[in-house]
């Protein structure tokens, strides 16, 4: 048994189905990811394990024990809220300290709490301000603390970041890797933020319209995705999509708009797919200009430079595709010029086009 468990969990509001029975598992000591887009049911499952929604179907077991409807006094689980939440009349002291001194918990106790977190979060010479004097990160590490000193078993964060800009999120991305891997802590983090999801979670659990939709590594879900969603939504820039056939004389034929593929002949193909309207996937790194092999010319219409790579924007016909260059290569090509553009195929997906699983998987 997981450390975690969500089991089939329903959770609607008026007409809203939030969650769809919903199942997710987190390991102890596990840095646990929620990743879904914007109303995908992310916070309300957080909400669901902390207790603070009363589910319809379905039941949550935290470390053996069933608590479906048990108070949310006594779990053990804290929960960071994408708003900071802190009190404006009250110091940084005073903030970190409320939740300990509703708990009753003893003021040597509290002053040592009070020490230890305000040192590890760096917000020590912050204690006697206010939180509109601080900085967001500053007001961000100080919404961690208040939930940190409780000394959970457990920390549920909602969106966090999103409220800081781009420096700090990276700043606060890798501090809380390291309070997590430094606490040995059971952290569940729900964002809809792709970086943060792979760049943070040793699992993540992507989640659509409150419906389970894969779980795995961050390796695994970009390599191995079960569909077209997962497909499009691990990797940046996302997946190209194409329409697609299987040449009915070749299984390892792929025909698309613009000419065909061959993928390797091992990929397992059933017989169902071979007259359907499938759809092809390949990712903006497994294209590359070249004059070997097996060529499609393409139109540079855009060029995105981000630093160290590029992203070209390529027209093959009707057919928009985008591949990823670094910025040395990139710098040799003009928009508006001819290129011969290959396929790694042996990194291609094959997708049905109306339920969108991945059937190379």
């Amino acid at each position: 048994m997981s450390y975690l468990e969500l089991n089939n969990i329903s959770k609607s509001y008026d007409t809203l189905k939030a969650l769809d029975n919903f199942s997710f598992s987190v390991e102890k000591n596990e840095f646990s990811v929620l990743f879904g887009s914007s109303a995908a049911g992310k916070t309300t499952t957080l909400r669901c394990i902390a207790g603070l929604e009363q589910i319809e179907n379905g039941e949550v077991i935290f470390n053996g024990n069933n608590y479906t409807n048990a108070p949310i006094q006594g779990r053990g689980m804290a929960m960071v809220f994408q708003t900071f939440a802190l009190y404006p009349h009250l110091t940084t002291e005073q903030n970190l300290a409320y939740p300990l001194v509703k708990n009753k918990i003893a003021k040597e106790e509290i002053k040592k709490r009070i020490s230890e977190t305000s040192e590890m979060l760096r917000i020590s010479h912050a204690l006697d301000r206010k939180p509109d004097t601080l900085s967001g990160g500053e007001q961000q590490r100080l919404a961690i603390g208040r939930a940190l000193i409780q000394q959970p078993i457990l920390l549920l964060l909602d969106e966090p970041l999103a409220n800081l800009d781009a420096k700090l999120r990276h700043d606060t991305r890798a501090e809380l890797k390291r309070l997590q891997r430094d606490l040995n802590m059971t952290m569940v983090y729900a964002t809809p933020d792709q970086l943060e999801a792979l760049t943070m979670g040793d699992n993540i659990t992507i989640i659509k319209d409150g419906k389970f939709v894969q779980k795995g590594t961050p390796d695994n879900l970009y390599d191995n995705p079960d569909n077209i969603y997962v497909g499009k939504m691990i990797g940046s820039p996302e997946m190209n999509i194409l329409k697609a056939k299987i040449n009915n004389e070749n299984k390892s034929t792929i025909e698309l708009p613009f000419g065909t593929v061959q993928v390797k002949s091992n990929k397992n193909i059933n017989e169902e797919f071979m007259s359907a309207d499938l759809s092809y996937g390949i990712r903006p790194n497994d294209i590359n200009i070249t004059d070997q092999g097996q060529t499609f010319n393409a139109k540079i219409f855009l060029k995105e430079p981000l630093g160290d790579v590029t992203i070209l924007d390529l027209a093959i016909n009707e057919t928009r595709l985008k591949m990823i260059l670094p910025e040395e290569e990139a710098i040799n090509y003009n928009t508006g010029e001819d290129v011969n553009i290959g396929f790694n195929t042996d990194n291609s997906y094959l997708f049905t086009s109306d339920t969108g699983v991945n059937i190379f998987s």
